[in-house]
């Protein structure tokens, strides 16, 4: 019998678990197996509640989530489609969304898409058609559609927001991007990967202001070393893994079945946490060999979810001295600014919005006289695969002199 996600999601009594796969560059063999064995037993244990199928992750390809997630869509446990925007133009987009529909499978998590990785030949090249709002908006139109066609459900689409930003205005800017995909339609979000207790905390409490906080899953991470080197590095966008955190997860694989365990404890432990601070449900990742992993995540969450504030100390290191937590800043406050705080003020205050406009007038706008010349510039940049060193020199110093 199928489990309906919506269903479970939307009572307030449940707690829900969802579980993350991650095709591979393989259309059969042993890791789709691998993949569908995992849903099987998920199935068979029956607390899970959907599985999550990612979209060509890191922008790289892989085995389409639609095909994957029929399969065990079939099996009789529910899915959601990773969908996002960096492949496909709006045509394409929509098309792909009917199909989902005539194919059942309507929970979707309406994503922007990482930046392209490398296919056949090399470099992909974005789309970016849409961003994760619109993408929102249009599958709730065409959810009226389908109504009026006279389908009995329409979409459920879900968002995913990072509160794990340190800098006001990367914060601020965050929650207002969360504000407009639920404006848009999103019924349910989905966190990133992190464990910092205060910044799920931070969360909650940012939605709380909205009046109506809607149902939100927080990403429980089964780290490794590899996995943490990769978050810590910055190389998964919007995941944040400490210095520290790092530190104590490579010192724990030094032996790896010891290591394996305290992976389990730590996701199980912020499991117990996010549910003690009002989550409605927890989506799981890092998963790849056996579903094994996840039941003993499970059943320590179980063991230790009624004493889940004695387990708060286990998850400190990843609170940031100095961070920016919206309901309680520890950045310390000079009584007397310097002359290059006083400008910065200045800045932030009266010109951000004018100069960055100009900004994009003169350097991103088609009908700027120096469009061509910029073209060529992007195009050497893109083909040497060098977007991401001139992030690093110019985009973020500027964002952080104007806008934190």
């Amino acid at each position: 019998m199928l489990r309906i996600f919506q269903d479970e999601l939307l009572d307030p009594a449940n707690f829900v678990t969802t579980l993350e796969l991650v095709p591979a560059r393989e259309s059969r063999g042993m890791r789709i197996d691998t993949l569908k064995g995992i849903a099987r037993d998920a199935f068979a244990d029956g607390r899970i509640s959907a599985v999550s199928i990612t979209d060509n992750p890191g922008g790289n390809p892989s085995l389409s989530p639609d095909v994957l997630g029929y399969e065990i869509f079939k099996l009789g446990l529910d899915v959601i489609v990773h969908f996002t925007c960096r492949d496909m133009n709006r045509v394409g987009m929509e098309s792909r969304a009917l199909q989902l529909a005539r194919m059942g499978m309507k929970n979707i998590l309406a994503l922007t898409g990482d930046y392209s990785g490398k296919g056949f030949g090399g470099q992909g090249k974005p789309v970016f058609d849409f961003d994760s709002v619109i993408l929102t908006d249009m599958l709730q139109q065409l959810t009226q559609r389908l109504y009026k066609g006279g389908e009995p459900d329409g979409f459920f689409t879900g968002c995913a927001v990072s509160p794990f930003k340190y800098t006001k205005a990367e914060a601020l800017v965050q929650y207002q991007k969360l504000d407009n995909k639920l404006s848009a339609g999103a019924g349910f979000v989905i966190t990133q990967l992190g464990y910092d207790v205060e910044k799920f905390t931070e969360l909650m409490m940012v939605l709380g202001q909205r009046g109506k906080i809607p149902p939100v899953m927080g990403s429980v991470y089964l780290l490794s070393p590899r996995s943490a080197r990769a978050m810590n590095r910055g190389r998964v966008p919007g995941a944040h893994i400490g210095d520290a955190l790092l530190t104590r997860v490579l010192e724990d694989w030094r032996n790896k079945p010891a290591g394996l365990k305290k992976s389990i404890e730590r996701a199980a432990v912020l499991g117990a946490v996010l549910k003690g601070l009002g989550f409605r449900g927890i989506h799981i990742g890092g998963i790849h060999r056996s579903f094994k992993t996840v039941g003993a995540i499970l059943d320590r969450m179980e063991e230790i979810q009624d004493s889940w504030q004695e387990h708060l100390e286990e998850l400190s290191l990843e609170t940031r001295p100095g961070g920016y937590y919206q309901f309680g800043n520890q950045a310390e406050v000079s009584p007397t600014p310097s002359l290059a705080t006083v400008i910065k003020n200045r800045l932030q205050d009266r010109y951000p919005y004018t100069i960055l406009k100009k900004t994009h007038q003169c350097f991103f706008a088609k009908e700027s006289a120096f469009s061509p010349f910029y073209k060529k510039i992007a195009q050497t940049i893109d083909t040497a695969n060098k977007a991401w060193l001139v992030k690093t020199i110019l985009e973020d110093p500027f964002k952080k002199m104007f806008l934190s």
